[in-house]
């Protein structure tokens, strides 16, 4: 089945966080793109008809287009910020597309590890930021297209992105992306491909440790301007240690309708999700056993239970070009999650007058809505509008355990210990122009303020009243220059200031271990500036930027005893790195990629914390200069792929990827060690009477290396390192066929 998609269009590309918008073009400008063997090197096409059309193949020569961070698309190589994109055929040669840190390993100033664990989501940073979270996903903006999978809190989480039906993936990072808002270090934004004739697609995945998904997607224009597809895929996986069994059912759905000057997009999400948690080894154990799983995850059957269904649409008016308004748009959406994870907190630890229990227990309604118009103004385009979000948590906590003595069973939902009402809502204002100032230099201004509301009223008032509430205000400007100083080459700068309020989580407890939001914890702010390049020549390219961030407030860990883990501010920080990107065709058949990028991230001022459990008083003392938790030295890809004029359809590639070493707690007293890995990639893709056909083959860590893939942050018993597996393997078979002519 053929693809293609329209930026911003049919893809939800115009994202509800940015003050941007891909109608700031005529219909008939717009570009198309499509897939391409590299993971930044997509190309566009023009598209007049406001209908899909069956895809064709385009020129080499054409550019790849970049949504976000923007008013209006842009080419990549004339996007003045960083950015990159990575396109559908590399995300499918990366793996199985279940996980982001598959493909996003080949992206600069990105940090993504799989945890090797299904209850507990992708390890995700941007610079740095998000680094120090233990779960889910902070300090960075992610979105599905166009709809928000980061809560107005802060909190985010990807397991419900279906990879296997993106057109693309587009990853900013710097100073433009403060225009998302809070919590926005960095944004990652995932687009679906449109329908461009009736088609379906089928696929079968098999791989090491018992993995096994299978996929079905169809998908058809259905006449008078309208076009739909759904897809369901279900996932098994044993898992390498004991305790890590996972299963999942993703399903989708979209449908679309264009008009004249009018587009509308429904979008449905669901996804259901059983895991086993085997929870982090200590240091020791992963020197003796990293196969084996802690006692005490089979001692409680952790695990984690989690639903969402989330339903988003959008509608874009395109005016004529006889005023000044160029497009308005509407977007809303709404959601339901629930999550049940059964810890491993002791029967002790929970007899505390302040515990919460073993169990978390908690259903999570959402919504939001975004308003936006874009202007004709000054040689370029503004755009402005208004963004409301809220979420409202219904969260309890029981213990993890029933009855006493020789009886007692454990590892089950017990007895109520927190019983409380959540909510966070978010209200915005934004404006943002982007245009050429001269013939040779762009410019862009932007500023997005609002507040985030938060508050606790707590039901359950045996172990203390944790009722609460705070407000954080916030004002994120920016301002970025790009010159084209020859053809091919631009170099941009840019500053800006961000904004990362403390998510729901992170306020729920004081640090003195008494009832009530802590109210003493502000949000941190950063000052953020970049320098950078992109050239791009007849048979290589190459991106490169440096960065400077100060933050002040930082948010970090400071007790974790019982369930209950509490936050301060420490200060002032200081990140800073290089990063390079590029690729070179020698011949027409080989291709070199690769990645480097460079971290160092500390601590300027000295603060106290605690290094275990239980610890009502923080004592250890953190000195200046010491490396931000969670953060590494740095990261490096490179890829060299040969297609042999024998093998006709087919790939051969060899990776590599190194990360240094990674801070796992505030004092820097233990480092998960740094690696590199080789991978092989084997791939032929070909036509049959029933359709196209694909497969691919990946070895995954050839040498067999045993290497920590992600660290719990600042773990309060010392479990650390969560293993990752030697030698895998991964085969992936694919059936694309159209439904009619």
């Amino acid at each position: 089945m053929a693809i293609s998609t329209l930026m911003g269009l049919s893809s939800g590309g115009v994202l509800a966080q940015t003050a941007q918008d891909a109608h700031a073009q005529p219909m008939a400008q717009q570009k198309t793109q499509m897939p391409t063997p590299s993971g930044t090197s997509a190309k566009a096409q023009p598209d007049a008809a406001p209908r899909p059309e069956p895809s064709v193949q385009v020129a080499a020569a054409l550019p790849v287009v970049v949504v976000t961070g923007s008013v209006s698309e842009r080419a990549l190589e004339a996007a003045p910020y960083a950015a990159s994109v990575v396109d559908a055929e590399t995300l499918r040669q990366a793996g199985p597309m279940v996980n982001l840190s598959e493909a996003l390993a080949r992206v600069p100033g990105i940090t993504a590890n799989n945890r090797q664990n299904y209850a507990q989501d992708l390890q995700l940073s941007s610079r740095g930021f998000g680094a120090r979270a233990p779960f889910g996903v902070r300090g960075l903006r992610l979105y599905t297209d166009g709809i928000p999978a980061t809560m107005p809190d802060g909190q985010g989480q990807v397991s419900h992105v279906d990879l296997a039906s993106a057109q693309r993936v587009e990853v900013v990072r710097g100073p433009f992306t403060a225009l998302y808002g809070n919590s926005s270090g960095g944004v990652i934004a995932a687009f679906t491909a449109p329908v461009t004739q009736a088609g379906a697609e089928m696929s079968l995945d098999a791989g090491a440790d018992g993995f096994r998904q299978g996929r079905l997607n169809v998908g058809a224009p259905l006449g008078r301007g309208w076009e739909g597809q759904a897809s369901i895929s279900g996932l098994r996986l044993d898992g390498f240690r004991p305790q890590s069994e996972a299963h999942r059912t993703l399903g989708t759905g979209r449908l679309a309708w264009s008009g004249e000057a009018d587009r509308v997009i429904l979008l449905l999400n669901t996804f259901r999700q059983n895991a086993q948690d085997p929870l982090g080894l200590t240091r020791a154990q992963w020197l003796d056993n990293p196969d084996q799983t802690t006692p005490q995850a089979l001692q409680f059957n952790t695990r984690k239970e989690a639903s969402q269904t989330q339903l988003g649409g959008r509608w874009t008016h395109r005016f004529d070009e006889s005023g000044p308004l160029a497009s308005a748009s509407l977007m809303a959406y709404t959601g339901w999650r629930s999550v049940t994870q059964w810890q491993s907190i002791t029967v002790g630890a929970q007899s505390a007058a302040g515990s919460g229990g073993g169990v978390v227990d908690v259903d999570r309604r959402y919504d939001g809505v975004d308003g936006r118009l874009v202007w004709r103004v000054a040689g370029g385009s503004l755009a402005t509008g208004v963004n409301l979000e809220r979420q409202r948590d219904d969260r309890q906590g029981f213990q993890n355990f029933i009855g006493t003595g020789p009886t007692q069973q454990l590892g089950v939902t017990g007895a109520l210990r927190r019983d409380e009402d959540n909510r966070a809502t978010t209200r915005e204002a934004y404006a943002q122009w982007d245009g050429a100032l001269t013939s040779t230099l762009d410019g862009m201004i932007g500023v997005r303020g609002g507040e985030v509301r938060m508050s606790a009223q707590d039901r359950y008032l045996s172990n203390g009243d944790d009722s609460g509430a705070r407000r954080f205000r916030y004002a994120n400007p920016a301002v970025g220059l790009g010159w084209r100083l020859a053809p091919g080459l631009l170099v941009h700068a840019a500053v800006g200031r961000g904004f990362e309020s403390p998510t729901l989580n992170e306020l729920a407890y004081r640090v003195d271990g008494t009832g009530g939001f802590n109210t003493d914890l502000k949000a941190q702010k950063s000052q953020q500036q970049e320098v950078g390049l992109k050239w791009r020549g007849e048979r290589a390219s190459l991106d490169a930027t440096v960065f400077h961030i100060g933050t002040r407030d930082e948010i970090a860990v400071l007790t974790n005893s019982g369930g209950r883990s509490s936050y301060q501010n420490v200060g002032r920080t200081r990140r800073s790195g290089l990063e390079l990107s590029g690729d070179w065709r020698p011949v027409s058949r080989w291709k070199v990629a690769a990645t480097l990028s460079t971290l160092t991230a500390r601590y300027r001022d000295s603060f106290v914390t605690c290094t275990g459990t239980p610890c009502p008083t923080p004592t250890v003392a953190v000195p200046s200069g010491r490396r931000i938790a969670g953060t590494n030295g740095g990261s490096a890809f490179a890829e060299l792929a040969w297609k042999p004029e024998v093998w006709s359809g087919g790939e051969a590639a060899l990776e590599w990827r190194g990360v240094k070493t990674t801070a796992v707690n505030d004092t820097n007293s233990e480092f998960a060690p740094g690696y590199g890995l080789w991978h092989l990639r084997l791939s032929q893709d070909g036509q049959a009477s029933v359709g196209r056909w694909t497969w691919i083959a990946r070895v995954e860590n050839l040498a067999n290396r045993r290497y920590v893939g992600s660290v719990i942050v600042n773990d309060g018993n010392g479990r650390f390192y969560e293993p990752a597996p030697g030698r895998t393997w991964w085969l992936g078979l694919k059936l694309a066929t159209s439904l009619g002519s």
